[in-house]
């Protein structure tokens, strides 16, 4: 069951939500504190099976005909493993969130509150952002939340052209990625912003959103913001050449990459600013 609840939560997606919140502590000027442990564990496997957990139970019809999950990129649940699905998110989450109601400011709170609020639902009725067109994409922006909210938790303030770089980068990276999905969305009379835009309009939307993103991360590192562009500009052109749901999917395998490219060379940076001296 624990293999099974780990499949669940996508592995291979856990560097969306670890990564942001180490690098939301090294933003401060910390290598490490002892203090980030309970939010660094909540983002594995805990918010990754929460995230997609519900996103399974909520998607079993269309992933029922997308030939792509089953393996690294998505889960096909049965209707019989909901149940044990939802009382896993509960249980490996409350505990968390308890926790940080008890220690952590206010602030925090707020922003860790709306980022649990809105994964949810993504997927979950009545909300269902997924389903509804330029919401679907727009409240990925989520996903930079722990650049916020760790900081907070930490006593120091968010670095917030970052926030906002990452903000606009999470805003592009899903629509991308939605376009290899668009036949499947659209028998399933799903309104995604893909699926509203069409494979061409989605790669002009998300290229927008990428060059929104580097001029945000520009604002604090350069060789970020050239990574961050020449990877964003080749998915662009690649998809924009052939704009097609059959070349998304061939591009997803490097659109997976692109966050580990991307936040090494962030992360990597501020380690040696700050080893350096050249950060507070």
């Amino acid at each position: 069951m624990i293999t099974r609840l780990v499949q669940i939560s996508r592995p291979v997606l856990w560097v969306n939500t670890i990564g942001t919140t180490v690098i939301g502590m090294w933003l401060i000027g910390d290598l490490w504190r002892w203090d980030i442990i309970p939010l660094l564990l909540w983002a594995t496997l805990p918010f990754n099976l929460l995230i997609y957990g519900v996103n399974d139970i909520f998607d079993q019809e269309t992933d029922a005909r997308n030939a792509r999950k089953g393996g690294l990129e998505g889960a096909r649940i049965l209707g019989s493993e909901t149940r044990s699905i939802v009382l896993a998110v509960v249980l490996t989450n409350a505990p968390f969130l308890a926790y940080f109601l008890i220690t952590l400011p206010a602030a925090a709170l707020a922003w860790i509150a709306a980022y649990t609020v809105i994964f949810i639902f993504y997927s979950a009725p009545p909300l269902r952002f997924k389903a509804r067109r330029y919401l679907d994409s727009l409240s990925n922006a989520a996903y930079a939340f722990p650049l916020i909210f760790v900081p907070l938790a930490l006593g120091a303030s968010p670095v917030w052209s970052a926030a906002i770089g990452l903000m606009a980068w999470s805003v592009a990276k899903h629509t991308y990625d939605a376009v290899q999905d668009i036949d499947e969305d659209r028998a399933a009379g799903i309104q995604t912003t893909a699926v509203h835009l069409g494979a061409r309009g989605a790669t002009v939307w998300s290229g927008v959103w990428w060059a929104l993103s580097t001029v945000g991360f520009a604002l604090i590192s350069w060789p970020v913001a050239a990574v961050n562009a020449l990877i964003a500009g080749w998915l662009v052109i690649s998809l924009g050449r052939s704009p097609t749901p059959a070349t998304a999917r061939r591009l997803y395998r490097y659109s997976i990459v692109f966050p580990y490219v991307a936040g090494s060379v962030a992360g990597a940076q501020i380690v040696a600013a700050m080893l350096l001296g050249g950060y507070p």
